[in-house]
């Protein structure tokens, strides 16, 4: 969570999601280094990680589910009500919203997980192969030009720091034709990372974790993951077919390497003191990354602070630290008494067609 809240609030928040892919100036030396960190460790492979837990927590429910006769409606109905709520933040929030293409892989994966793991394993392979060869031969057509880039990124800084909350919301409407190209992009890859993370749940892998494994997979991907950065990211590796994929294939394979790690850590006794402090953090991740939106929205935009353009990758990620660490706290809170997140209930309910239990206070007899 806090490696999408960072790169959203540098890369997306901060100043236009479009100028990481113009030439810069020169930014002071704490900034830089702020940018290339989360370029080089962070970036794109916080976003695999979470899609493959998105894929590993469909799966689970898939299983939850497999005794009751609606299933395949039900788990269409969830998906059907992530999208619409992506389109209500995609539309009326904030347009980097991820939860639309979420929604639509989720319901291109769906039918797939009636399959044997065999099925998952290859669909993974075939729609990360797709995402590679997507580098290297891109749709023609497909990326607006850089005048267009250039035009939006100027408007952005006209509109964002001082617009109101009216002209803001048509300003982003407006950039919605280009961003999704960006979606387009990455859209095999979520798949793939869907089906991945199904195909570990099934493997069983996650159901007793063996630790000897867990290490050894985040060493070796770790490892290879940040070969394949380094190779993506100097100038005197050639721009051979290899060395043009090592970028996007580190995304997902350190992703692996970071979920591992976690995992490994969080199955020790010292490890679960450690990170128990993210559990109510996670089971309350939809209502975070929609709060984080409307927080971050009246941070930078003109009918708040409006800082945007006007502050450094550090002081940005200073902001979303302290947000970050109110959400730890405010998770807890919450879930001392309730069951579930407020958004996360109102998923279930609006999935299931019934009001779901909310309090953990056991009710009364009347």
């Amino acid at each position: 969570m806090f490696g999408v809240l960072a790169i959203n609030l540098v890369t997306a928040f901060r100043i236009s999601i479009f100028e990481q892919f113009l030439p810069t100036g020169p930014a002071p030396p704490l900034d830089r280094a702020v940018e290339t960190a989360l370029t080089l460790a962070v970036d794109l492979k916080a976003f695999a990680l979470f899609s493959l837990l998105f894929g590993t927590g469909l799966a689970i429910q898939f299983e939850h589910l497999s005794a009751n006769p609606r299933r395949a409606f039900l788990l269409l109905r969830r998906l059907v009500v992530l999208l619409a709520f992506g389109l209500i933040h995609l539309c009326l929030i904030w347009n980097g919203d991820i939860l639309t293409e979420y929604a639509v892989a989720g319901l291109i994966v769906l039918p797939l997980l009636f399959g044997p793991r065999s099925l998952l394993a290859a669909g993974a392979a075939a729609f990360l192969g797709l995402y590679l060869a997507m580098q290297e031969w891109p749709p023609p057509g497909l990326f607006p030009t850089l005048a267009s880039l250039q035009r939006d990124i100027q408007e952005a800084h006209l509109i964002y720091p001082k617009g109101s909350f009216v002209e803001v919301l048509a300003f982003r409407v407006r950039e919605i034709p280009l961003i999704i190209p960006l979606h387009v992009y990455m859209f095999p890859r979520t798949i793939g990372l869907f089906l991945f993370g199904a195909f570990v749940w099934r493997s069983g892998v996650l159901r007793k974790p063996h630790q000897m494994l867990l290490f050894s997979t985040a060493a070796g991907c770790i490892g290879v993951g940040a070969a394949l950065v380094v190779a993506g990211s100097t100038d005197s590796i050639p721009q051979t077919v290899i060395g043009k994929l090592a970028t996007p294939a580190s995304t997902f394979v350190l992703a692996i390497g970071y979920g591992a790690i976690i995992l490994a850590i969080a199955n020790t006794v010292s490890g679960k003191a450690l990170l128990g402090w993210a559990a109510p953090l996670g089971r309350m991740a939809f209502t975070n990354y929609l709060a984080q939106s409307l927080i971050f929205g009246w941070v930078f935009y003109g009918y708040g602070l409006g800082l945007f353009g006007s502050i450094g990758a550090a002081k940005a990620l200073v902001i979303g630290l302290a947000v970050y660490i109110a959400q730890v706290f405010f998770s807890a809170w919450w879930l001392s008494s309730y069951r579930y997140g407020p958004v996360e209930w109102l998923w279930r309910t609006l999935m299931y067609g019934t009001m779901q239990p909310m309090s953990l206070a056991p009710s009364r007899s009347i």
